[in-house]
């Protein structure tokens, strides 16, 4: 580990930490020169674990020693260390997590190889809130979700706010970007899916029935909140279905919807490979002679 300390922040060796406040520069600008930023100590070990390669890191002095054993494989990579002041200015806020890491961003992945690889699938159409998609990552993973697909338009998972918020999730399940709908739409069907949407469609379905007799392979796509999803996105889907609620709220917030839903299928999954288990053979007990 090649340790530098900081003494210019105009030192174009640091670029790929600045500006990291102007979101709408960021989703531009990583994508583009090929790097994400993962935060905190345990976020770079799960990158690092995921395969991920370093570029660089940024730290606080104090934080060295948790992470000189994480680069302990990358002797090569530059570690650049501040104060706190001096980070804070460089990045444009305070680095309570003591540690980041400039990535080489992974390959894309081809969706219609990762529907070919897996069972059940989220789908989220144009989310914009990295808070949320990061959410929905983490209870992915959680949850037993194989993958997770995205509309052109989705929120970056790789995004520093996403990562964080995913505990690192959107290091470890795979993803992939979707065509628009009239390329997506046939690429369920013809991998077997039933895409199914949460929507609030007269002829929605509550989701305990939906669950008694979930596909073989089902996709479960969710919307932003308040638009929903599009019209074609509805036009793509096999069905619709919705979660039952109370007191007259008519949704939830999506990382919850998807939550919900992916434990409901979890569930079922689960009771029906209890059901269809085979018994194990009962041992013939030995007979005492007297």
């Amino acid at each position: 580990m090649r340790i530098h300390r900081i003494a210019d922040l105009q030192a174009p060796e640091l670029a790929d930490y600045t500006q990291l406040t102007d979101v709408a520069l960021r989703r531009v600008r990583e994508p583009a020169e090929g790097l994400y930023l993962a935060e905190s100590p345990k976020v770079i070990e799960r990158a690092l674990r995921a395969g991920h390669r370093p570029r660089s890191a940024l730290i606080l002095e104090e934080w060295l020693p948790k992470v000189e054993p994480l680069l302990a494989a990358h002797p090569e990579v530059p570690v650049y260390v501040g104060e706190p002041d001096q980070l804070a200015r460089l990045t444009g806020f305070h680095m309570h997590r003591g540690a980041l890491a400039s990535m080489h961003r992974p390959t894309e992945r081809d969706p219609v190889e990762l529907l070919a690889a897996s069972r059940r699938v989220v789908v989220l159409e144009d989310l914009a809130d990295h808070t949320n998609v990061g959410a929905i990552f983490r209870s992915a993973a959680a949850l037993g979700a194989d993958a997770v697909l995205l509309s052109p338009a989705c929120a970056d998972p790789l995004y520093r706010r996403a990562v964080r918020v995913s505990m690192g999730a959107t290091l470890q399940v795979p993803w992939a970007r979707l065509p628009d709908w009239r390329e997506a739409g046939p690429m369920f069907r013809e991998s077997g899916y039933e895409l199914t949407a949460f929507a609030l469609q007269d002829d929605a379905e509550d989701l305990a029935d939906f669950v008694e007799h979930v596909p073989e392979r089902v996709a479960l796509m969710f919307g932003t909140e308040g638009a929903g999803l599009t019209r074609r996105a509805l036009a793509s889907s096999a069905r619709s279905v919705v979660v039952p609620m109370d007191h007259g709220v008519d949704s939830l917030n999506v990382s919850t919807a998807a939550a919900l839903a992916l434990w409901a299928v979890r569930t079922a999954d689960a009771k029906r490979s209890s059901r269809t288990a085979v018994p194990p053979l009962r041992q013939p007990t030995e007979r005492s002679e007297g």
